[in-house]
């Protein structure tokens, strides 16, 4: 996107939104001012304010969603880039090859996000014959959902896909940990829904990966406000906007 103008370009999980001056769209239809900013962003000043990172100078918030994106706050500012593409750590190769997330294999977004999951099992199940337990009838119609309700259930090959994917996640935030020092890491729907299943994995891989001192200073918690973040952030993006959102310790 290009927030500035207010232009959707072509979101890789929302196909054919190609050129859409979504601002121009909403202003003139109902008026009044719209703002652009993508959900990694909105969300980090939506946790920033009212949730998890409430109160915090350095934060990360992944989506941890369909996609994986990220939103900095860095000394109690959004760090948005140069042109307002900060953050995008799905596109992040953690390996040469793996599940496709954000048009590579091996991903960031591959490996730990929600499409990426899903893709990762149905590979699995191919593998298998589709003779898995989370198999809802057509492999391509596996889902990130029928993996964790299988895991939740006991199977052990929807948890060990759970574990792998959690393994990855930490080698990412490993990754963040190191270059941004952040005191908060928080994470969006997957954690918040399958994290017992991705922590033990994920724990293992920052032990490894991250430098001691920075993990030891940074807290990594699921977000705080549910599944009213959307609402939160879209009323934050505004508050943002018009220069109403500053750091309060």
């Amino acid at each position: 996107m290009d927030a500035g103008k207010g232009i959707l370009l072509g979101p890789p999980n929302m196909p054919g939104w190609d050129c859409v001056e979504i601002v121009k769209e909403l202003t003139t239809r109902f008026g009044g001012e719209a703002y652009l900013m993508n959900d990694a962003n909105a969300g980090a000043l939506a946790e920033w304010r009212f949730g998890a990172a409430k109160g915090c100078k350095n934060i990360v918030f992944c989506t941890h969603g369909t996609g994986m994106g990220a939103g900095l706050i860095l000394d109690g500012r959004l760090y948005e880039g140069t042109n307002y593409s900060a953050g995008e750590i799905g596109h992040t190769r953690l390996t040469e090859d793996g599940p496709v997330g954000y048009g590579k294999r091996g991903s960031f977004e591959g490996w730990c996000s929600g499409g990426g999951i899903a893709r990762y099992a149905q590979h699995r199940a191919r593998e298998l014959n589709g003779k898995v337990v989370f198999n809802p009838g057509r492999v391509e119609d596996i889902t990130t959902k029928d993996v964790a309700e299988a895991a939740e259930k006991g199977d052990e090959l929807a948890k060990e896909i759970l574990a792998l994917s959690g393994g990855y996640l930490g080698r990412g935030l490993g990754m963040l940990i190191d270059i941004l020092n952040p005191e908060v890491i928080v994470l969006g729907s997957l954690y918040l829904r399958c994290g017992r299943f991705l922590e033990p994995s994920m724990r293992r891989a920052l032990e490894k990966e991250a430098l001691p001192q920075s993990l030891k200073n940074c807290r990594i918690v699921p977000m705080g406000l549910g599944e009213a973040i959307g609402g939160y952030a879209a009323l934050c993006v505004a508050l943002y906007r018009k220069g109403m959102m500053q750091w309060r310790p």
